[in-house]
This record gives C-alpha cells, structure tokens and sequence, in this order.
C-alpha cells in the first residue's frame, strides 16, 4: 500500500524519524510520498527522501498558507528542487479560504504560478483546496490540459465538489478524516462514489489521528503504520467487493501511475 500524504518533515518527528519510516515498512507500506508546503520544508522532504531509495519520494511546493512568501527566488528555487529524481510532484499547493493565513489574492498567485511550473515541467500536482471550491477549480481547470495529473490530497469536500473533481479528472486522496464519527460521515458515504482508479489512500502523518482505532498511541500523534486502519475501513465502507488486501495493491498502482514511479 502506498501513502500519498505524510509531513514526515515535521518537528513531531524529530525524535524518532528513522524509526517512523521502519514502523512504516515492517506494516506492509511500499512506498511513502513525503509533502512539501514551504520551500525549507521541500527541500528538507526531498533530502529525506533522499535517505530511502525507492521507497520515499517527494513534493516541491508552496501551501496557500505560505503563499505570501512567494517570489522568483522561490520559484527558481522549486524549479531546480523539481530536477531531483525524488521530486515527482508540485505542491502541496491551491487555496485555503477558511484561515486565510496568507490573502486570497496572495494565495491565487502562488497556486496559478506553480499550475505553469507545473505544465512547465511536465509534473503532476499535489492539491489543496478548502472552503474555496469554486475559485480553486476556476483557476485549476484550464491548466488541466497541460497536466499529466492531480490528486485532491485530503479531500473532505461536499458530494457536489467530488462530482466536480471526477468529471475533471482528478485524483481523491483520503486520509483518516473518513474515520471520524463527529466530522466524517459525509466522507464516508462518498466513499462508493469515487471510481476505484481515481482512489488514493493517506495518513496526512502526523495530524489527523483516527478516531476509530481501538489501540491509539499515548501521544495521539499520527502514523504512516497506521494507514492500514485507514484502507481496512475504506475497503469496508466503500460496500463493494474489494478486500482490504485487494485495495491497499490497486491504490497502490494508481499511486505509481500518477507519480510515474
């Protein structure tokens, strides 16, 4: 099985990062995407990837939050990050309108500018999009045609936005929001809806715990060995006739096919 979104750059893993990547291996992972949202932090998950050979690759990019740090230097910046051979996609990047940490306008102009590094350079896109739907895939649609792909990583959207992102082509990445009973029962009915092609899997490690394990850890900080609770109960609620052990391999492909791995 393979995890699309793990911030492995994290200070909460400082401690034991090494040891994260191992627990990760020894629950069946075969491959891990580490996110980048800033430009210190895309270069730190691309050197960390770096450190594990065909088993970690990375993103290069800019999270709407950290859009008011955008400028040609960060731009050139990514461009020659996106050269490594661990860097196979661009992001985390889109719009974040619900903490407009960095403007709208701030936001629009780093996200459309990583679209054209994107198209540029021929790489997929690692996307984030929340309470800006109809502006994000505004700006998004016309650079589709220019894209060999995108995944919504860590949608947690409305059944319309789903619709949306299908018929535009895009990827779905699920995280452990689906397990949670408070926030994720919208999500969790979705889950049949989404064409088993278009499926990607994620922890979004550390946050995003889930809340439905029955052995959670003391520091309740997230996972990648956790992800095999996420495609188990994925598997289950989708209510088709997958096995977990049938889902983990076929999201598995579709991870390697979009990242070209």
């Amino acid at each position: 099985m393979f995890e699309i979104g793990l911030n492995l750059t994290s200070n909460q893993f400082d401690k034991d990062r090494a040891e994260v990547v191992d627990r990760a291996k020894i629950a069946g992972l075969t491959g891990m995407l580490i996110t980048g949202t800033s430009l210190e932090e895309s270069h730190q998950a691309q050197a960390l990837a770096a450190q594990y050979p065909d088993f970690c690759w990375s993103t290069a990019g800019i999270h709407p939050h950290q859009a008011s740090t955008w400028d040609d230097d960060v731009e050139q910046q990514l461009r020659q990050l996106a050269s490594h051979a661990q860097v196979v996609a661009i992001g985390e990047c889109g719009l974040d309108f619900n903490r407009n940490f960095s403007t709208p306008v701030a936001q629009e102009k780093a996200f459309t500018a990583q679209l054209s590094l994107a198209a540029e350079l021929n790489m997929p896109v690692f996307l984030h999009c929340r309470d800006a739907h109809p502006r994000f895939t505004q700006l998004l649609e016309p650079w589709l045609p220019r894209l060999p792909g995108a995944v919504v990583h860590c949608f947690t959207g409305s059944r319309h936005e789903l619709e949306h992102y299908l018929a535009l082509g895009l990827s779905i990445g699920i995280t452990g929001w689906v397990c949670d009973e408070r926030r994720g029962l919208e999500l969790r009915e979705m889950l049949p809806f989404i064409p088993l092609d278009k499926l990607l899997l994620e922890t979004d490690a550390p946050y995003l715990l889930p809340r439905d394990m029955e052995k959670k850890p003391k520091n309740r900080r997230n996972e990648p060995c956790f992800l095999p609770h996420i495609v188990n109960q994925v598997a289950h609620w989708r209510e088709k006739e997958e096995t977990p052990e049938a889902l983990a391999q076929i999201t598995d492909g579709n991870a390697r096919r979009l990242f070209r791995l």
